[in-house]
């Protein structure tokens, strides 16, 4: 006989406590204790527990996968390159994002492709809403079935009685487990029901896709175990203004965390956007100061973006430095590199900085591009519409290179850039093999001076 034990357990220590405490008195944290289940059984002297478990040889391993049926593909290009290929069976995806990002509408689209057996479990929306949204993203699938249930123990056993392929789950903190005490939504529920259905995934071979609330901070909510346990994590955002969305791997256990994935929100659901660097560009206003275009990479991809940079004198004592889409202090790096090689008067005017389309940049190529326009902008001279520029400023003035210029020259040549200012130390095996006009820099001065005059 096996009895079960409550217990409260801190998830910054690991304090343990018979009751809820507000305070930890081992690393004095306040509200950290979570609801835990604990099952004591006698221990026993036979062995035969241990009739399932055997070694396996690592080499010997291949010989029972079968590989055509690994991974299978969901009929979305762009979903598929973020986890690497397509879905893994047996595997546990967490998807997250603001409120009404497209969430669920995203995985209702995936799953209406396939031709498997599919569960969407709602938690949040009843079996009409799900009907209703059915209906205008055109879903017609045979396949799909719909489960409005919020009971762990009542989900499991319908999935193991149907033994599906695929499973969604909307949303993780609405389902509970019964035989703990605190409400859906809390650390102990959603630890306990994740950990239920990672195991059932991997007994029974079914990719199980988790959609996930974000709190304030941007954080996944839950414990951060959640993104232990689960094998990919999946950060599904946007800006409100725009109708662009990203999908972006944070975690991938089968694939590279550096793909990402671009949709765009229509009145019939998302579509994938296959060239982003070309819609990017789309709006883009020729003969405007303070826009320089340069070449990002996201993953294996290159994608255009659009520089937007507005500098206006200072009327207060203290200027303002306001970036959408760029690291702030990025930014104040490169407007002291401005003040003190230059000797551009920055610190009398506001600088507003800009990446067009709600994109976000984390890489250092872009330094040369925001330099260029933060130029352009204060002497009110437009760049050159046909040159984009790539390159990292060093905090001397110089411009270093960067990784993967071939392809970002390529992606510029496609969309009919005339001319590419990077930095002067790549190989000339990069620079022979492109068609477009290429002009190397050794410094700040050299590439603004090639785009504005």
């Amino acid at each position: 006989m096996s009895t079960l034990r409550r217990k409260f357990v801190c998830q910054k220590c690991g304090f343990e406590s018979i009751q809820w405490l507000g305070k930890c008195p081992n690393c004095s944290s306040w509200n950290s204790f979570a609801e835990e289940i604990e099952s004591k059984q006698k221990l026993k002297s036979s062995r035969s527990k241990l009739e399932n478990s055997r070694l396996v040889n690592l080499k010997s391993i291949d010989k029972t996968i079968d590989h055509s049926n690994l991974r299978f593909n969901t009929g979305f290009d762009e979903f598929d390159r973020v986890l690497g290929g397509g879905v893994i069976q047996g595997s546990v995806v967490l998807i997250a994002g603001d409120p009404g990002i497209g969430k669920s509408t995203l995985l209702l689209q995936v799953v209406s492709n396939l031709n498997e057996k599919v569960i969407y479990v709602t938690g949040e929306e009843s079996i009409e809403q799900i009907k209703f949204r059915s209906t205008r993203l055109k879903i017609k699938n045979e396949n799909l079935f719909i489960l409005q249930e919020t009971n762990l123990n009542n989900i499991l056993h319908i999935i193991e009685r149907e033994n599906p392929k695929v499973v969604v789950i909307d949303s993780i903190q609405t389902i509970y487990n019964d035989l703990l005490e605190g409400a859906p939504g809390t650390i102990g529920q959603i630890r306990e029901c994740t950990t239920y259905l990672m195991n059932l995934a991997k007994k029974e071979n079914i990719a199980i896709f988790i959609i996930g609330h974000i709190t304030k901070d941007g954080l996944i909510a839950g414990p951060k175990a959640l993104e232990h346990i689960v094998d990919t994590v999946l950060q599904f955002s946007g800006e409100k203004n725009y109708s662009f969305r990203i999908l972006r791997a944070i975690k991938n256990r089968f694939g590279s965390t550096n793909e990402i994935g671009i949709f765009e929100m229509h009145t019939d659901g998302l579509k994938e956007v296959a060239n982003p660097s070309q819609v990017f560009l789309s709006e883009r206003e020729y003969g405007a100061s303070g826009t320089v275009v340069t070449p990002i990479i996201e993953g294996t991809r290159p994608i255009l973006v659009e520089v937007q940079a507005l500098v206006t004198p200072s009327n207060f004592g203290m200027p303002q430095r306001v970036t959408t889409g760029f690291d702030y202090r990025r930014l104040s790096i490169l407007l002291a590199v401005l003040e003190k090689r230059l000797n551009y008067k920055l610190s009398q005017h506001n600088v507003f900085l800009n990446i067009a389309g709600g994109v976000e940049i984390d890489e250092p190529s872009a330094d040369l591009a925001v330099c260029a326009a933060i130029v352009s902008s204060i002497k009110d001279i437009p760049a050159d519409s046909l040159t984009c520029m790539v390159g990292e400023v060093g905090l001397s003035g110089e411009i270093r290179s960067v990784s993967n210029l071939e392809t970002r020259i390529m992606e510029a040549e496609k969309l009919g850039f005339k001319k590419t200012i990077i930095p002067s130390q790549v190989l000339r095996s990069i620079v022979s093999k492109s068609k477009i006009e290429i002009v190397q820099c050794k410094n700040l001065t050299d590439a603004i001076k090639e785009i504005l005059e």
